[in-house]
């Protein structure tokens, strides 16, 4: 091109030489997920997660409660173990059952369920009762009640003698007051 067909310079425009390199742009640092990817394996992973609990509660519903249930028969220990007049609280946490040895040496078995609503009764020694603490039923030794709420007589358990001389409680058979059961219900030894 010759000089005559070159367009003019114009005073705005700087010659090459005199232009100011444009300031680089700020690299960006390289990650190893995209905000995309994260969010995408976040998802996964909630995905997987919630068909493993699927699946482990699925298993854990073949496997009914009922066999984690205490046996509803049980041995108590040795006759000798219970001196007359005693209540023993030893078998409670376990099978809801207290063993009483009357003065006269039978024995007799509690269920330590309040027939009010199904509150634990607790034996208070010095008051020789025992007292329901969710709606204050009182029960005697014996398993009547006398005061407060409950409808009716704490239940007994069959109480017999096993082969090799131990107590042996039966929490499948019940004995109801109101029935006239109770006289069954005890076991002299």
């Amino acid at each position: 091109m010759s000089e005559a067909t070159a367009p003019p310079v114009t005073e705005t425009q700087a010659p090459a030489a005199e232009k100011k390199p444009a300031p680089k742009a700020k690299e960006a640092k390289p990650t190893i997920w995209s905000r995309r990817d994260f969010f995408t394996n976040f998802g996964w992973v909630c995905a997987l997660g919630g068909t493993l609990l699927a699946v482990l509660y699925s298993v854990r519903f073949l496997f009914p409660r009922v066999i984690y249930e205490p046996p509803a028969v049980f041995k108590a220990g040795y006759p000798e173990e219970y001196p007359p007049g005693s209540v023993s609280t030893k078998w409670q946490p376990e099978f809801r059952t207290v063993l009483i040895r009357r003065e006269t040496g039978e024995f007799y078995a509690l269920f330590m369920k309040c027939t009010h609503l199904g509150c634990t009764p607790v034996w208070l020694g010095p008051e020789n009762k025992f007292k329901c603490p969710c709606h204050g039923s009182g029960f005697t030794r014996d398993g009547n009640n006398y005061e407060g709420p409950a409808p009716r007589a704490l239940e007994r358990f069959e109480v017999t003698v096993a082969d090799d001389g131990q107590i042996l409680v039966n929490r499948a058979k019940k004995f109801l007051y109101e029935s006239g059961e109770w006289e069954n219900s005890y076991l002299t030894v």
